[in-house]
């Protein structure tokens, strides 16, 4: 069990480390069903980690050209990789030459000899050891950069860019951390995360948001290396590796230096209807890469309270909260790397609703000491009264310093109106900079009343989690999530977006990257 500081809610160890039991236990089942699958995204983050790249004349991208052609000619079962180890054995090409003659109809995969499968796998060996080795150096290139720039204080100011137009992005963002900015969000177009394919290059049309692709990891990479030696601090990239694309995009962040990715086990299933067997084993080996790539990964807990009451549903982000914790760790990610999710979305109409909101977010960083929660702002009582707005938001912020939050999105006070000015973000960031400075050390100040409201409320959420997580335990998550336990949505086993994408895997199938990252990852333990 985590270390846990002295409680100043005075909650219970024993039931922590109880609820964290029963959490485990229904990660271990999780893991042990997805363990037996393998999707379509998966065998394209292999070949992107083998050097595939590109599209061929009609705008598709190589990786998917070879995992479809291969499921096509019936022998997906047994992965990717060993099609691409064979055929570099029997053809003398690289996998990105293999690729280009796949598209082009000179080379069927499936229809070459087959060489000793050992063989084979020694050759995949040998491709994977060298992706890993230019992830290795991207870790590096990170720790060696906030050694030499400097690394700013928690919580982190991470607020988002959303322009539709990577160029433009990079403009805002700069802004941003002249500003103040810790984190850059980019945030993804509308609907990407259901697009079954990662487009290709750099882009400068979108809705509501830019698209994720390799090539605007690089610009925006490349923009904030050069602001953060301007200002004096590493700014961090995000952005989503998360819908129907999770570990392809992962695999993205890994390989251009993203510090931190959106990646929730239940997000695209909840609020995207991607079906739950595809996210959860897409989300299994994204969570390897990132885990493995130093990247911290961002949750979705906050969604919940957009479609159901914070102070009813509590509980659930906290049962959540453990889940996501469980899974990440049996991914490989340490606690350090958990930016688990919560949202200030008390209704501002409740008497004491702030010191509610207190006892939550003091509930999360008394369970999770080690990791950099991820705290949102209030959206979902936010009306347009910029003025209100302005004050919710300082409450946000007082709560976040108080409570030692690691990751602080900033509310915007045109919330609920437009897409925030960059003269709105500067009100935002000097007012949560003002805030945190004025505060720093207030949660060390203060204890709570001994039985008073937020002590008994932390209580309450505590026995209530319990009670949730062993109903879990006992149906599975698969189950629970038909029943609608989160954000009151209900979700159907077999439905959803990508199903089809899942697949058993067979006898010969061979995916280096999980077990190779892993055992790095003990290692380093």
């Amino acid at each position: 069990m985590a270390e846990m500081f002295e409680s100043k809610l005075g909650i219970d160890e024993k039931k922590v480390e109880k609820a964290r039991q029963i959490a485990k236990d229904i990660a271990l089942d999780v893991v042990s069903f997805v363990n037996q699958y393998s999707t379509v995204s998966v065998e394209r983050t292999i070949c992107r980690f083998f050097g595939i790249d590109g599209v061929n004349s009609d705008d598709v991208p190589l990786p998917n050209v070879v995992v479809d052609h291969i499921k096509e000619n019936g022998g997906l079962q047994d992965g990717v990789a060993l099609y691409i180890g064979n055929a570099m054995l029997e053809t003398g090409l690289t996998p990105q030459q293999i690729a280009e003659q796949v598209s082009n109809g000179k080379l069927s995969l499936t229809k070459l000899p087959m060489h000793d499968v050992e063989e084979i796998k020694s050759k995949i060996d040998e491709l994977a050891q060298e992706a890993i080795k230019l992830i290795d150096e991207k870790r590096q290139e990170r720790e060696r950069m906030l050694s030499e720039i400097g690394e700013p204080s928690q919580p982190y100011v991470y607020v988002i860019v959303a322009t539709g137009n990577i160029y433009e992005d990079v403009v805002q963002a700069q802004a941003a951390a002249r500003q103040g900015a810790d984190v850059i969000a980019v945030i993804r177009s509308t609907a990407q995360s259901l697009l079954d394919y990662v487009p290709y290059g750099a882009t400068t049309e979108g809705f509501g948001g830019t698209f994720a692709t390799q090539e605007n990891f690089k610009i925006m990479r490349r923009a904030l290396d050069e602001v953060s030696k301007e200002v004096g601090r590493y700014v961090r990239q995000t952005n989503y590796s998360s819908g129907l694309c999770m570990p392809e995009i992962a695999a993205l962040g890994a390989m251009e230096r993203l510090d931190m990715m959106l990646n929730d086990a239940l997000y695209g299933i909840l609020f995207r209807d991607i079906n739950m067997i595809r996210t959860m084993v897409d989300q299994y080996f994204s969570r390897i890469i990132l885990g493995y790539a130093g990247i911290i990964i961002n949750t979705g807990e906050d969604n919940y309270l957009t479609t159901a009451d914070a102070y009813e549903q509590g509980h659930t982000v906290t049962a959540s909260q453990l889940i996501n914790e469980q899974l990440a760790l049996l991914a490989g990610i340490p606690e350090e790397q958990m930016g688990l999710g919560h949202a200030f979305e008390m209704d501002p109409s409740m008497e004491n609703g702030f010191l509610y909101e207190l006892a939550q977010a003091q509930l999360s960083r008394e369970i999770f000491p080690k990791a950099p929660l991820k705290y949102m702002p209030p959206t979902r009582f936010m009306t347009g009264n910029i003025f209100k707005g302005l004050v919710q938001d300082a409450l946000f912020n007082v709560v976040g310093i108080w409570t030692k939050q690691g990751i602080q999105l900033l509310g915007m006070m045109t919330e609920a109106i437009h897409t925030p000015f960059l003269s709105d973000r500067y009100v935002a960031i000097d007012s949560a900079k003002y805030i945190f400075n004025n505060m720093k050390n207030l949660g060390d100040e203060i204890t709570f009343k001994e039985n008073g409201i937020i002590q008994k409320r932390a209580e309450e959420v505590l026995d209530q989690t319990i009670d949730l997580l062993e109903k879990m335990r006992d149906d599975g998550l698969f189950r629970s999530l038909e029943k609608g336990v989160f954000a009151n949505t209900k979700r159907p086993m077999r439905g959803g977006k990508g199903l089809d994408g899942v697949f058993e895997k067979g006898k010969h199938y061979y995916n280096p990257f999980p077990e190779m990252m892993l055992s790095r990852k003990r290692e380093e333990r």
